[in-house]
């Protein structure tokens, strides 16, 4: 079962034996207007990338048009869902029965609201409730498509199993709801995102359910020599998975040109229509309170600094500068092995120009790590208590201070400044002290010797020396407001910083920068990336909105990192 025919796989997806183009285009428009769209996709309600950020931007609207006629599909994460979803029975008759009836053959799922702008119904598919069904599926998959699925890829495995709930929950409700609906039936229509939900799309063709198939996908698997690349990965059996949920949909969509390229030469098909990402701006306008959010976030910024270079903090925070790289950890993908060569290059240059100037760059990237770095804490636990120490003497300073004028002298310096608090002061002044560097890494890094990040900055010796004018800090865990070290969320933390850089090599699309923009923060793309492609050929001076474009698609490496050291220089 895990041998794949590659020359039957790819020759098997013909859209023209699938599709009744004639039935797809007599819809009535006002049966049109009552039709029931079911969105699937792995990150509902499980958040693992930019996917996540597409179906929660676009609820809210998708909503206000459709209302519960709208409903989310993906597999259950019990720990998202405590936090996510209030849990419910569904007020749709043909829903009630589906779910039922699923139940009913021991099916876990769970029904209720995604606590996210639009309250969006969702249904959430147990995958380990149906795992004894993955034999079935995988042979009418190899039956159907000539695709095998190996044992050993268990995401390849959970896809198998949540395409057949996906399936034969969409068989169940077509059912349903022919049964309870007026002539004529409604349409149905499944909107599916990426290769993970391609298996439900397949079987929903195969079987010749009434449902009308959107495919999109974000980006693609391969590169350009498929068959071998696919091969030398052991990732054929999901390429082919992804080709046939391309050839099986009745429409099919990318997110960007490129990834339409991608497709065209990668897939076999170009899209019918490409959908740029977009953002609810809403959210994000406070025009007026730009600037203030920008001071509260900074000053949690500084503070963090203030403890993590503390015995080494000769430097003004009013001169400094706070720029930044994160995402999921692909480094070259991201092009953090840019930015970091580009880091040390300003480095050089700005001690060069004796500037007093100091930039503090942040990586964040999701990294394999043990606990946090105890110079970290005990870097902040010192400048707590130096901070509360002098909050402390400050106090009973202004106490002394108006006991003195109340009785109608003026103060000496004795009578503000205890011995006793002279005393203190030292003794928190004499803890600052320190030997070492601050650390570059705020987590001890489970094979830091390996890990790309760390391994770069040494090489291009960037470790928080005194004379450094750029610092660094590598955060290898997503921001959270709940972090002891570091306690701010993601978006208070991009409104504290000035820069965003973003020198990804390969970006289907790329929402940080567009999110940055929107938050009025400047940020740094590349034409390499769908956001930075859209925004060359819409936008006539990107540089005025704060978004600056990298070429990587013409230049060389060399020329990309010399022309991002002169944009960060600026």
């Amino acid at each position: 079962m895990s041998f794949i025919g590659r020359r039957a796989s790819s020759g098997r997806f013909a859209r023209d034996s699938l599709v009744n183009n004639d039935l797809v285009h007599s819809i009535n428009p006002e049966v049109y207007q009552r039709k029931y769209v079911f969105e699937v996709a792995w990150e509902v309600v499980n958040k693992v990338g930019g996917i996540y950020t597409v179906i929660r931007t676009k609820a809210a609207s998708t909503v206000e048009e459709l209302g519960d006629r709208y409903i989310l599909i993906g597999p259950l994460n019990e720990v998202c869902m405590r936090t996510e979803v209030d849990v419910a029975e569904p007020s749709n008759e043909a829903l009630k029965r589906t779910i039922k009836a699923m139940r009913d053959h021991d099916i876990k799922i769970v029904f209720g609201r995604w606590l996210i702008e639009g309250y969006p119904n969702v249904v959430l598919f147990d995958i380990g409730s149906s795992a004894w069904r993955i034999d079935s599926w995988k042979k009418e998959l190899w039956e159907s498509c000539n695709i095998g699925v190996p044992v050993h890829d268990s995401e390849c495995n959970d896809a198998v199993i949540f395409g057949g709930l996906v399936a034969w929950f969409l068989k169940e409700f077509a059912e349903n709801a022919q049964e309870l609906e007026t002539d004529p039936q409604p349409p149905i229509i499944a909107h599916f995102h990426e290769w993970l939900t391609s298996i439900g799309l397949i079987f929903s063709r195969t079987r010749h359910l009434p449902v009308a198939t959107v495919f999109t996908t974000h980006a693609t698997l391969l590169g350009f020599d498929l068959d071998k690349e696919a091969g030398d990965r052991n990732i054929y059996h999901r390429y082919c998975l992804e080709r046939a949920g391309v050839h099986c949909a009745h429409t099919f969509t990318t997110v960007s040109k490129i990834t339409g390229l991608e497709s065209k030469y990668l897939l076999r098909r170009e899209p019918d229509v490409i959908t740029p990402n977009g953002l609810n701006v809403i959210k994000f306008a406070a025009l007026h309170e730009f600037q203030n959010r920008h001071a509260l976030a900074k000053e949690k910024l500084n503070q963090f600094i203030q403890g993590h270079f503390y015995g080494h903090y000769d430097f003004d925070l009013d001169k400094t500068l706070y720029f930044f790289i994160a995402g999921r950890y692909e480094f070259q993908n991201k092009g953090a092995d840019v930015f970091i060569e580009s880091l040390a290059r300003l480095n050089h240059h700005l001690k060069q120009a004796q500037t007093d100037v100091t930039v503090v760059a942040f990586l964040i990237f999701p990294a394999h790590t043990n606990s946090f770095n105890v110079d970290s804490f005990r870097a902040q636990a010192i400048v707590k208590q130096l901070r509360e120490t002098v909050n402390s003497i400050q106090c009973e300073m202004g106490h002394r201070l108006f006991e003195v004028c109340l009785r109608g002298r003026i103060p000496q310096g004795t009578d503000i400044l205890t011995q006793g608090d002279i005393y203190r002061l030292k003794r928190c002044i004499y803890a600052t002290q320190r030997n070492n560097l601050p650390p570059i890494c705020t987590h001890n890094v489970v094979q830091d010797n390996i890990d790309l990040v760390l391994c770069n900055l040494r090489r291009c010796q960037l470790f928080n020396d005194r004379h450094d004018r750029v610092k660094v800090i590598f955060h290898p865990e997503f921001l959270s407001s709940t972090n002891p070290l570091l306690p701010m969320d993601y978006e208070e933390f991009v409104r504290g910083c000035h820069l965003g850089v973003f020198p990804s090599y390969y970006e289907p699309w790329g929402y940080t920068p567009a999110e940055y923009t929107v938050m009025g923060i400047p940020s740094v793309t590349t034409n390499l990336s769908g956001f930075g492609c859209f925004i060359e050929e819409h936008v006539e001076d990107p540089k005025s909105y704060g978004i600056y474009i990298v070429d990587r698609r013409y230049q060389s490496c060399e020329e990309s990192i010399q022309q991002l050291t002169k944009v960060t220089e600026l």
